[in-house]
């Protein structure tokens, strides 16, 4: 990757005044700056790494909570916080509300934005009122809210500087999402694939909030910004009408492939990377097929929007694997590759620039849908997972349950970012441990109305009492370094930082900092919620902090969240995570620790 000059803070604060042409420069400067946490993923590569080395695996047992923070919302607090400067910025749960807290005064409220939204948005929202956080650029602190209005306000006031819908809750579209800018737009996906919404990425202009331009999952060439002869699949050009000719009829225009996980970017490639969520229904005979382009990991143009290269990880879902994970993107010896640990199970290691495959491997060894990906570029099956018949949910057919598959619905991973260390070149995974059931039945199509045709439970795989695991992985070899496992589903997001150290929540509500070479656990500290936000650090007046909101919800938590008890509401979860109730209770809360002392 290019190098680039590290700004001093003279020159960041420059670029602050000098307008959004130069957003990319400012917030490539700013996420180079260690003291700070500029952007929702840490950085464009999506390592949430840290240079700071104060808090080590030597004196992290010593970390004390030194201020908190009341968010005055329940339910699950999904994001992580930002800091520009003195101030750190974080948003809540719906109603969305948005914080600038001063540092120099222990998180005393310097504004406050608090939009109003129609309260019918919450039933459209699949799996809890989450947020998974807000965007910084070009003097501007930009939110993404759950009735799907993207809104730009005043960094330093918090007044509203432009608003614009991104879609129609009506029809189940909703916003969950954190936005990225790059270059001179705002980029937001779009959820509700349980409502049969049809998944799209949208750029808008920084500056005004025009729509610049909207690239859909599934549908069109002219819909999806697909160009036949240039967009490739597995080095292929992908052809005419690649989307429309994998489905039967119009089937496509309700077919879901969400985007509401995470963007990275390569400014030398110019190119964006992000993944696309299941078909609808849920019920796999509805839709036969290979569904393109849900459960796909796309590059696009950063400024057109047009498709490069595109991978579908798991075609014709039958599980609800969506592929909206987060991609890596790091340095393989010569060759620029992403990592990205999806739903199904596998890790996959990616070349960034062509699409190609290069490893796929089971990051959890209880998967048992599909024996492996077939990486054999001679055979049929390229690129394909070779699926398992006894728990292949349409061989079974409609009606029959299809026991014990795992992963569970909810994947070895989900939204919660995985980290990276460039000094143990090892990646860090927050992941469930969790096999279901699952009844696929008819189901009827009507727009605002769940879209989902299947019945699920969730529990345990067999033999096993964990729910969770946090692994450290070899992405060049695909192995496993170290694992310890959970109680419960670890659904924070990980942080790496340069002292040896990598940082996460569990649902239970502790923080965790574990060694990065062996995984030895040497700090813990029970919050008053379960943590399912991703832990930051930064550094103010020389001393280095860390951050993390705790909330529980999300769908693992999604039982207590929304006070569920039959076990097979939520899609599945809430029998699952029953006993979480005994551990954690509604909260939300900022905590940030550092080390005694001055």
């Amino acid at each position: 990757m290019r190098k680039f000059l590290l700004m001093s803070c003279v020159a960041a604060t420059a670029l602050l005044a000098s307008g959004a042409s130069y957003a990319n420069d400012e917030l490539i400067a700013l996420s180079k700056d260690a003291k700070q946490w500029a952007l929702p993923t840490g950085d464009y590569a999506n390592r949430r790494y840290s240079e700071l080395d104060q808090i080590n695996s030597d004196n992290v047992r010593n970390l004390v909570p030194v201020w908190s923070f009341s968010t005055g919302v329940l339910r699950g607090h999904e994001g992580g916080p930002l800091v520009i400067g003195d101030v750190m910025y974080f948003n809540t749960p719906f109603p969305n509300i948005i914080y600038a807290l001063d540092l120099n005064h222990d998180g005393k409220i310097l504004w406050k934005y608090e939009p109003k939204q129609d309260p019918n948005v919450i039933p459209v929202m699949c799996c809890d009122t989450v947020n998974r956080g807000v965007a910084y650029a070009d003097g501007k602190i930009i939110q993404y809210q759950a009735d799907t209005t993207l809104v730009a306000v005043d960094a330093k006031t918090g007044a509203v500087v432009w608003s614009v819908k991104n879609g129609d809750p009506a029809k189940g579209e909703t916003g969950t999402s954190a936005p990225q800018v790059i270059k001179n737009k705002v980029l937001v996906g779009i959820s509700g694939g349980e409502f049969g919404v049809r998944g799209h990425v949208t750029a808008y202009d920084l500056k005004t909030g025009k729509k610049v331009w909207r690239g859909y999952s599934v549908g069109t060439d002219a819909d999806t910004l697909i160009d036949p002869e240039k967009t490739t699949y597995l080095g292929k050009p992908v052809g005419k009408e690649s989307s429309t000719s994998s489905w039967k009829g119009d089937q496509w225009k309700i077919g879901g492939g969400a985007t509401w996980g995470w963007f990275s970017y390569d400014p030398d490639l110019n190119l964006i990377y992000y993944g696309s969520g299941n078909p609808s229904t849920w019920n796999p005979v509805q839709r036969p097929g290979d569904n393109r382009w849900s459960m796909t990991i796309w590059a696009r143009d950063a400024d057109t929007g047009v498709a490069k290269w595109v991978y579908q990880l798991t075609p014709h879902d039958q599980w609800d694997y969506d592929s909206i994970n987060e991609s890596i993107l790091v340095g393989q010896e010569a060759r620029k590759v992403l990592v990205h640990f999806d739903r199904n199970g596998f890790g996959y290691t990616i070349d960034r620039v062509t699409g190609e495959p290069l490893v796929a491997e089971k990051f959890d060894p209880a998967v048992n849908w599909a024996t492996k990906v077939d990486l054999d570029k001679n055979s049929k099956t390229y690129g394909r997972p070779l699926v398992v018949k006894e728990f292949s949910t349409e061989a079974n057919g409609e009606d029959v349950n299809t026991q014990g598959v795992m992963p569970a619905a909810l994947g070895v991973k989900d939204q919660q970012p995985a980290a990276y260390s460039p000094l143990t070149n090892l990646f860090y995974i927050p992941a469930n441990h969790v096999a279901m059931d699952y009844e696929p039945f008819r189901v009827s199509y009507a727009a605002g109305q769940p879209y989902v045709g299947a019945t699920l439970s969730m529990y345990p795989p067999k033999g096993d009492t964990n729910l969770g695991n946090f692994t450290a992985w070899d992405a060049k070899a695909g192995k496993i370094v170290w694992q310890k496992k959970e109680p419960f589903s670890v659904w924070s997001g990980a942080l790496a930082t340069a002292g040896n150290v990598v940082f996460y929540g569990t649902l239970e509500g502790y923080l965790k900092a574990v060694d990065a070479r062996t995984g030895d656990e040497l700090f813990k500290y029970k919050t008053p919620s379960g943590i399912i936000g991703n832990v930051i650090t930064y550094e103010h007046k020389g001393k280095q902090y860390v951050a993390v909101l705790s909330g529980v919800g999300g769908w693992a938590g999604i039982g207590l969240a929304a006070g569920l008890s039959k076990g097979t509401e939520g899609l599945g979860a809430v029998g699952g995570y029953a006993s979480l109730a005994n551990y954690t209770a509604l909260g939300g809360q900022l905590t940030v620790f550092a080390l005694p002392g001055k």
